[in-house]
């Protein structure tokens, strides 16, 4: 059974998480690499949306289970390979050559909120969802990498409060942090204003790409540089 799907409404592509809790592990990885590469490779397609099928979840971030299994069975290979694999993901993603809108519909934690950051655009609805950074409590380091991706989205001061207090913050506080582009009142306000967003994009696909890549630039560098070495001896825990 995938974990994702992909479906298109008009030149709109639509990337769901379908796995309930969307825990992101090696399998979840490689098949939304796949997904990105089918809609880029899809000329006619203009924008993408990333949403969630779950009720209440967008993404729960890494799949805790999953991860320390793996360390404890000693597959550190599926683990090197995981995080190399969303490396990947989110470079591809901050210079794809069309907008990512990120239509949040629910809770999303840790490596969720990196995913989100990568997008271009973030809307989240406002009656359902938290979003935290649970790591200080679960004694996980971040990729160091990865904070400079959080960094493009989320003010400094405000991932200085989230990442040391792992405080649950409404859709509401990360709007005002301008984390969330907007807010909707329903799920279904949600995913038609950013269906409705979406469509109004019919930009070159080469400048569109050119200018997400000079704009990223830093962060792409600190991705490449950063998390090899890290994922290399992997350092990815405390204690």
């Amino acid at each position: 059974m995938s974990l994702l799907s992909l479906k298109n409404d008009g030149k709109v592509a639509i990337i769901s998480m379908d796995n309930g809790k969307n825990a992101n592990n090696l399998e979840f990885a490689q098949e939304l690499l796949v997904l990105l590469k089918d809609v880029e490779a899809e000329k006619s397609n203009k924008a993408l949306i990333l949403t969630s099928s779950d009720e209440k979840n967008w993404s729960q971030g890494i799949d805790v289970m999953w991860l320390m299994s793996s360390i404890q069975s000693g597959k550190h290979n599926d683990v090197k390979a995981f995080l190399s694999t969303m490396d990947e993901i989110y470079t591809l993603m901050m210079q794809y050559p069309m907008p990512i809108i990120a239509a949040i519909n629910g809770h999303t934690f840790g490596n969720g909120i990196v995913l989100a950051a990568a997008c271009d655009f973030r809307f989240m609805r406002a009656d359902r969802g938290y979003v935290c950074f649970p790591e200080v409590d679960m004694n996980i380091p971040f990729m160091p990498g990865l904070i400079d991706v959080i960094l493009k989205a989320i003010p400094k001061h405000t991932f200085n409060e989230m990442i040391l207090t792992g405080r649950k913050m409404s859709a509401d506080e990360m709007a005002e942090a301008t984390f969330i582009d907007k807010t909707f009142g329903s799920v279904d306000a949600l995913h038609q204003g950013a269906l409705e967003f979406a469509r109004s994009f019919n930009k070159s696909r080469p400048i569109f790409a050119e200018h997400k890549r000079r704009l990223h630039q830093p962060v792409l560098q600190a991705l490449a540089e950063k998390n090899p070495p890290v994922i290399a001896e992997l350092k990815i825990l405390l204690g």
